[in-house]
């Protein structure tokens, strides 16, 4: 590393622009307010080397000038802002409700908000906190906040930690506070550094050369509210994680027992029982709110679920050995925990269908005895239906939740059946030519025209379905460090000063000076009280003199 010497004989790294041991500016590097010699010292940093400023010539160079500045670090959290604002106008990917017609992605986002929708989507602000540009710009953050930290931190913390007391006159003459007294008894100069111990400042002196200092560690504030936000950051790039943070919406039907979704099947729930309360209609407290309403407003709904944890390493293809480990009623805002997982009720749909019974009889019955009955399990439906009178019906097409397009043709509005149709091949007996029927709720159609048989809904099974959110959160912990840490990097920063005041003798008399980060007057004030009783000449501000 390149050297620069000192009049007084130190050797100072290259780009520093006050001697680390006297304090004289370096002739050619000062960067002060101005050229002329009475111009007051750039303090930042207090005119240490900065590597940032220095090297520039290595790629390593150029990467740690670029990520040293502040104004990039701003403007890639400007961009980490704006980016976040832009992502929150539409749901995230993972917000998608469950029962929205056409769920998937490339379809939701241009069904349910036109053309801004597919742009949102086809820039990929969809699953925007998980993309991989999110997550390197996030990265990128953080490596300018350790960057700069270090660039300015560690010189500093060097400069400060092995100050001298005795400083040059150029260095003492071009603080903002300064004076020069004359004829300065020693009973004054010990009266002095008494008041400043009763002032709480930590005193140094050597050889007759005093260096009194307070609140130096208000310096490193900045430092810690950047450690707070780094901790922050890695707790936001751990969220992206399974193992830290899991967030799935699923629907349980009363009765159904399946797999927590996001636990790699370790983890099922059983829904026991589904209890919706409303309010009553004939309360005077809720009778006006009902009636705005124009139905029943819940009081509550609540799911008893039980939970069950899979044995370890079960045998391929062998159903795993649930034992229960937690149990309860869940209802809004009062989720059941569980080895870290949280389930809350996050919505219901009731009185879903379940099964629905059949029965065929010939169209000419007018007593419409069955001749065949089944039952179509409506979660999971079977193709094929082999019946004990002989007849075969084949389910071609099954609509859960049937509405009719605008061309005519029929579809599924979602997966869960609350309108369900169907399309229906009946083989009679001996016969290899299916009759066909379109049947639903209120709907029997004869496709042909000619069928000798019909097929009639005889009964219904029904059950209500349970929409939870199960939620995993270790991230929460990072986030609570890092932002605890930032506050207590604020107000150290903000609620305490660096203040530094400079005793030098000279030719009988002495040189005053004092330098903080803020609070000129607070420092002004401290000087007036160590002065006291004492000859020595006030500070006067040399800022105010030459403005």
């Amino acid at each position: 590393m390149k050297k620069m010497k000192c009049d007084c004989g130190h050797m100072n790294p290259d780009g520093t622009i006050l001697c680390e041991a006297c304090g004289k500016p370096i002739e050619g590097n000062q960067h002060i307010e101005g050229n002329d010699e009475k111009s007051l010292l750039n303090m930042r940093y207090d005119g240490t080397a900065r590597r940032s400023q220095t090297y520039n010539k290595s790629i390593v160079d150029k990467i740690w000038s670029f990520f040293s500045s502040v104004k990039v670090g701003v403007w890639l959290i400007f961009i980490a802002l704006v980016s976040s604002a832009i992502g929150s106008i539409f749901p995230q990917e993972i917000y998608i409700p469950a029962d929205a017609p056409n769920r998937a992605p490339e379809f939701f986002y241009e069904d349910r908000y036109g053309i801004l929708g597919l742009i949102y989507y086809q820039l990929g602000f969809h699953h925007l906190y998980s993309s991989w540009w999110y997550m390197i710009l996030i990265g990128l953050i953080g490596v300018s906040l350790v960057i700069a930290s270090l660039d300015r931190f560690v010189p500093l913390f060097k400069a400060l930690r092995h100050q001298k007391a005795k400083r040059h006159e150029s260095f003492l003459s071009r603080q903002r506070l300064y004076s020069k007294s004359d004829n300065v008894s020693t009973e004054d100069l010990k009266t002095l550094k008494e008041n400043l111990k009763k002032q709480r400042y930590k005193v140094r002196d050597e050889d007759g050369y005093v260096l009194a200092e307070k609140g130096r560690f208000s310096r490193w504030g900045p430092y810690v509210n950047h450690i707070g936000l780094i901790i922050i950051l890695i707790a936001a790039i751990l969220r992206s994680t399974p193992f830290f943070y899991t967030n799935e919406y699923v629907w349980v039907r009363e009765g159904e027992q399946l797999v927590i979704p996001g636990t790699d099947g370790e983890y099922y729930i059983e829904n026991r029982d589904f209890i919706l309360e409303t309010y009553d209609e004939n309360d005077e407290r809720f009778r006006d709110a009902i009636s705005l309403e124009g139905a029943d407003v819940p009081s509550n709904y609540q799911t008893d679920v039980t939970i069950y944890k899979a044995e370890d390493n079960p045998l391929p293809g062998a159903e795993a050995e649930l034992n229960q480990i937690a149990e309860g009623s869940i209802r809004m805002n009062h989720p059941v925990k569980f080895d870290g997982y949280s389930v809350y009720q996050s919505g219901y749909q009731a009185n879903e269908f379940e099964k629905m019974s059949f029965k065929i009889h010939k169209n000419d019955d007018p007593e419409e005895e069955a001749l065949d009955t089944f039952t179509i399990n409506l979660t999971d439906p079977e193709s094929d239906y082999q019946l004990e009178n002989g007849f075969r019906v084949e389910l071609r097409n099954y609509y859960p939740d049937y509405y009719l397009q605008d061309d005519g043709t029929p579809a599924s509005e979602t997966n869960y059946p609350r309108n369900p149709a169907f399309v229906m091949f009946v083989y009679p007996p001996d016969s290899d030519t299916p009759e066909i029927s379109f049947l639903g709720i209120g709907k029997n159609i004869d496709a042909s025209g000619e069928n000798q048989y019909n097929v009639g809904i005889t009964d219904f099974e029904m059950r209500d379905a349970s929409g939870l959110t199960v939620r995993k959160d270790y991230s929460l912990p990072f986030f609570g460090l890092g932002a605890a840490i930032f506050m207590i990097g604020v107000i150290q920063g903000m609620y305490w000063q660096h203040r530094r005041i400079w005793v030098n003798p000279k030719d009988g008399g002495l040189l005053l000076a004092a330098h903080t980060n803020k609070n000129w007057y607070g420092v002004k004030k401290d000087i007036e009280k160590v002065i006291s009783g004492t000859t020595i000449k006030n500070v006067a501000d040399q800022q105010e003199i030459n403005d």
